[in-house]
C-alpha cells in the first residue's frame, strides 16, 4: 500500500512538472529565436546516462521535434524513395507513438543524400498541427490525429530538396515554399485551410541553376517574425536578397539586396533578429549582412549596417543573447560570436569540433549546439571567449535542432528521437 501512495505521489510530481513546463510549439522554439521559456535544461548525458527514452524512426531526416501538449511530433519517411512522408505524434512523457498519419506521394522528387525525405519541422498553435511535405503538401491535423485539411500547392523540385518549415502568426500558417522553379511567401487560414494571399518571388534560370553561370540558387530558410515600429513583419531570407511582407496583405514592406555572391544564391539558415537589426548569412560561404529594419522598398543603400563578402558555410540558425549573436557554422565547423551592429568577430572557437547543421538553442541561460556527429557542447553566454560547459555524446549523428520543454530536451538523430531528462 505505501509503495502505490509513493508511486502515485511520484507520478503526481511528474504531471505536474510536465504541466508547469513550457512548449516548444515550432522550429526554433515559441517565439522562433531558438530561446526556451525553460529556466534550466539538462546539461549532462551520454547514450546511456540521463536518457529518458528513446524511439526508433524509420529513416533518416532533418526535420527537428516540437512539444505540444504532452505531445511530441516528428516528421519521417517511410521509405528511402520519398514516397510514403509521415508525421509522428510520440507521448513526451515516455515515448509511446501515440498516432502517425502518412501521405502517399507517387512521385519520385530529388534531393541530395544529405537531405533525406521529411527534412521540415511541423508547428502547431496548442490546437492543431500543421507539417508541409514539399511537393506532397500541407496538411493540419488536431493533436489527436484528425486530418482537418490539405493544400496541394504545387511541385517543389530542386537537387537539393526542401526544408523549409511553416510558422503561425495569429490565425494563419505563413509558409515559404521552394526553392524550385516556382517560389512564394503564403498566408493560410489555419482553421479553413483557405489561402489569404500569394506573393511570388522571381526565379532565375530553372531554380536550381543561374542562368549564365550555372552558380547553384535556392533558398531554405524558414521565416521569422519581427515588430518593425510596432507592426509586425514576416522576414524571409530569398536567393539574393531580404524580404520583409506585411502579414495582413503579403505586400513587400522592403528589400534589401545583398545575398548574391559569384559562387551562387543561396540561403540555408532563417533571420536572426537583434533588436532593430536583422542579422543574416547567405549559404555556400556566402555574405554576411545586417540590416537596420524599417524604411520602404529597396533599402539596400539607406538600411544595410555592414556586409562581408565571405563566411564560414552557414546552415545552422544562430541566436541573439545579451547583444551578441552566436552563430554555429559548417565547414569550418566552429560556432562565432558576432557584434550584430558591426559584424566584428568577437571569437570563434572549434568547441568539440565536427560541423554544425543544427540550430543553437537556448535554456536558462546557457547555450547548445548539436553537431553532425551528434555531440552537444552546451556553453555559456560571454562576448569575450568561449566558456564551455559541458560536451555531451548520443553516438549518432544528428542535422536536427534540439527541442527544449518541460524540463527535458528532444534531440532527432539518424536514426531516433531521444528525450533527455536530468
Amino acid at each position: 500500500m505505501f509503495s502505490e501512495i509513493c508511486g502515485y505521489a511520484l507520478l503526481l510530481v511528474m504531471t505536474a512538472a510536465y504541466a508547469a513546463g513550457a512548449d516548444w510549439p515550432a522550429f526554433r522554439g515559441p517565439n522562433g529565436n531558438g530561446i526556451s521559456d525553460e529556466t534550466a535544461a539538462p546539461t549532462n548525458w551520454s547514450p546511456t546516462d540521463n536518457i529518458q527514452w528513446k524511439v526508433p524512426l524509420p529513416r533518416p531526416g532533418n526535420g527537428s521535434p516540437i512539444v505540444v501538449d504532452g505531445k511530441v511530433f516528428v516528421t519521417s519517411a517511410e521509405d528511402d524513395q520519398g514516397l510514403r512522408r509521415s508525421l509522428y505524434c510520440f507521448s513526451s512523457s515516455e515515448g509511446k507513438k501515440i498516432w502517425k498519419q502518412t501521405v502517399n506521394f507517387g512521385t519520385v522528387m530529388p534531393t541530395h543524400r544529405d537531405n533525406p525525405y521529411c527534412a521540415t519541422t511541423p508547428v502547431s498553435d496548442g490546437q492543431r498541427v500543421v507539417v508541409w511535405h514539399g511537393s506532397a503538401g500541407l496538411y493540419c491535423y488536431d493533436l489527436e490525429g484528425k486530418e482537418l485539411w490539405n493544400r496541394d500547392l504545387g511541385e517543389f523540385r530542386h537537387m537539393w530538396g526542401y526544408a523549409t518549415s511553416p510558422i503561425i502568426h495569429q490565425d494563419d500558417v505563413i509558409l515559404y515554399t521552394g526553392p524550385g522553379e516556382r517560389v512564394f511567401v503564403t498566408s493560410i487560414n489555419l482553421k479553413t485551410g483557405t489561402t489569404n494571399w500569394e506573393t511570388g518571388e522571381p526565379v532565375e534560370g530553372d531554380g536550381e541553376r543561374r542562368k549564365d553561370d550555372k552558380a547553384p540558387v535556392g533558398s531554405w530558410c524558414t521565416p521569422r517574425v519581427a515588430s518593425v515600429n510596432g507592426k509586425d513583419q514576416v522576414i524571409v531570407l530569398m536567393p539574393t536578397r531580404v524580404n520583409a511582407y506585411d502579414p495582413e496583405t503579403g505586400d513587400i514592406v522592403w528589400w534589401c539586396e545583398g545575398l548574391r555572391q559569384e559562387r551562387g544564391d543561396l540561403a540555408y539558415s532563417s533571420p536572426v533578429i537583434a533588436g532593430d537589426i536583422c542579422f543574416v548569412t547567405g549559404g555556400y560561404n556566402g555574405p554576411a549582412m545586417a540590416i537596420l529594419m524599417g524604411g520602404q522598398d529597396d533599402v539596400t543603400e539607406t538600411h544595410r549596417l555592414w556586409r562581408t563578402e565571405n563566411s564560414p558555410q552557414n546552415v545552422g540558425s544562430g541566436v541573439f543573447l545579451k547583444g551578441v549573436v552566436y552563430r554555429p557554422n559548417d565547414g569550418p565547423g566552429t560556432i562565432e560570436c558576432i557584434h550584430p551592429e558591426t559584424g566584428d568577430i568577437l571569437w570563434k572557437d572549434r568547441a568539440a569540433g565536427g560541423e554544425y547543421w543544427g540550430s543553437i538553442v537556448v535554456a536558462g541561460g546557457l547555450l547548445h549546439a548539436t553537431n553532425q556527429d551528434g555531440l552537444t557542447v552546451v556553453f555559456k553566454s560571454n562576448a569575450e571567449q568561449y566558456h564551455q560547459v559541458a560536451e555531451n555524446e548520443l553516438g549518432e549523428p544528428s542535422n536536427a535542432t534540439p527541442a527544449i520543454a518541460n524540463g527535458h530536451i528532444y534531440i532527432r538523430t539518424t536514426h531516433h528521437l531521444f528525450c533527455i531528462g536530468s
